[in-house]
């Protein structure tokens, strides 16, 4: 998938655990999982508008695009 989940790096900014920021953005810590694993097919305005607001950040802050013939490079440096 060309698009990359960076939360790992938010949640540390604001030294937040998975379960405190599924309980505020009001999902599962599951389907954070899911999120970070890069593993969503898809998430929701109202979701990312929930993380936006959870993290005072933008969605570029959580979402990046690679194209699929690079491979990963981890988190960009804050």
């Amino acid at each position: 998938m060309a698009i990359i989940v960076d939360l790992d790096l938010q949640l540390a900014r604001h030294n937040l655990s998975v379960g405190e920021f599924a309980a505020a953005v009001g999902i599962t810590p599951a389907n954070i999982a899911v999120l970070k694993n890069g593993r969503a097919k898809a998430v929701r305005f109202t979701t990312l508008d929930a993380i936006c607001r959870t993290l005072d950040c933008q969605p570029g802050d959580v979402l990046r695009w690679v194209p699929d013939d690079e491979p990963d490079r981890g988190a960009p440096l804050p």
